[in-house]
């Protein structure tokens, strides 16, 4: 069976480069079709395989590849299949399944989410933006949302990385999702619980763009004074580095073994934003370390709050994106942090695990294949 896999980008390494991964474990001849590559900075984990990117692959699309959304609808037009497919999987929250396919091909979408610019998080968007570019903004926006509903009915069958996204399918395109949570490697659950780590900073982990809300935090830490480290990269970094008190560092990225430093020496991992889903949470949990998130989105099936038996909860949750709230379930949580219970709160992790995602996975794919 041939096989290609679309996917927006390969240049910084997240939760949709982890998925696309491990669906090259199922399908290892499988080819690569993206809009962008920089393989200086993705490394080498799609060694062994074919990628094909569009023509505007260079240094300066690449570089802006966020703010160029007006071009998507372009670019993915430029990016043709080279042969005859039997199966296309695209990994979505871009445009990556408004690619052309033959009539003969089966196109399966594992769906992050529907464009966050142009479904339910406009506002968020021009909010993050200088006021005198906005206008501009919501209009491409607009027309990124009417060219994305013309893709819709490009797939054949949606799978969603949460119940969340599953909604949002129903909600925003009109169509059913099967549900295949995504992985967790392997791996982090192999490792040693550390125990004897001195725990005496929370943490924040992941991109820092507007919809992270990591501006919350930086405002809370600011207010109480604690210690925070924030890991990551995105937009908002510069602006939040100079807005934040001594007491909050922020380091950029970091390699593997050194955020594993941070990971394991933290009190607890702090998830602001409402995300689709969210990875680096039951990643942190593999840990055994428990998360503070906000009560919205994705972190409803990952953190378990059970206020009344804290040694079975993988966190707690604040209701509200605001000062106070966050503040209030930080004080609960240092109350009761003694009562948490690391193994269970791996225990819990391990259940969204590598092996489970594909397994899932591949009953969802092969049964659709039976059906024609």
């Amino acid at each position: 069976m041939k096989v290609a896999i679309i996917h927006y980008w390969f240049i910084t390494r997240r939760g949709g480069e982890k998925v696309v991964e491990s669906i090259l474990k199922l399908y290892p001849n499988a080819d690569i079709y993206t809009l962008f590559y920089d393989k200086e900075k993705y490394g080498d984990y799609l060694k062994g395989h074919a990628v094909y990117t569009s023509k505007y692959n260079n240094s300066f699309f690449r570089k802006h590849y966020q703010k160029i959304f007006p071009l998507y609808p372009t670019i993915i037009n430029s990016l043709k299949l080279r042969k005859d497919y039997d199966l296309i999987i695209s990994s979505e929250s871009g445009p990556a399944k408004g690619i052309k396919i033959n009539d003969n091909s089966k196109h399966v979408c594992y769906i992050h989410s529907p464009m966050r610019y142009c479904w339910g998080f406009t506002e968020e968007y021009l909010n993050s933006m200088n006021p005198m570019f906005r206008p501009l903004a919501n209009f491409f926006f607009k027309r990124l949302k009417k060219w994305d509903k013309t893709t819709i009915d490009n797939v054949d069958l949606y799978i969603a990385n949460s119940i969340n996204v599953a909604k949002r399918v129903k909600k925003f395109y009109n169509r059913d999702a099967k549900v295949v949570y995504p992985p967790i490697e392997t791996r982090l659950f192999k490792k040693s619980l550390n125990f004897n780590a001195g725990k005496d900073f929370f943490l924040s982990f992941g991109a820092i763009t507007p919809y992270k809300n990591v501006n919350l935090l930086v405002d809370c830490f600011n207010e109480n004074g604690e210690k925070l480290i924030i890991i990551g990269n995105g937009s908002e970094k510069e602006k939040l580095a100079r807005k934040a008190n001594k007491n909050i560092e922020f380091k950029g990225f970091l390699e593997e073994s050194e955020l594993e430093y941070y990971i394991q020496r933290s009190k607890a991992l702090i998830f602001p934003g409402e995300e689709d889903f969210g990875m680096i949470p039951l990643e942190v949990m593999s840990y055994g370390i428990p998360v503070i998130a906000f009560k919205k989105g994705g972190a409803l099936e990952t953190v378990i709050e059970n206020k009344e038996k804290i040694n079975e909860s993988s966190g707690i949750f604040f209701e509200e994106q605001n000062i106070l709230s966050l503040q209030m379930a930080l004080s609960f949580f240092k109350e009761r942090e003694k009562d948490f219970n690391p193994e269970w709160i791996r225990s819990h992790a391990e259940k969204f695990k590598e092996d489970n995602f594909l397994y899932n996975f591949n009953v969802v794919i092969k049964k659709l294949l039976q059906k024609n």
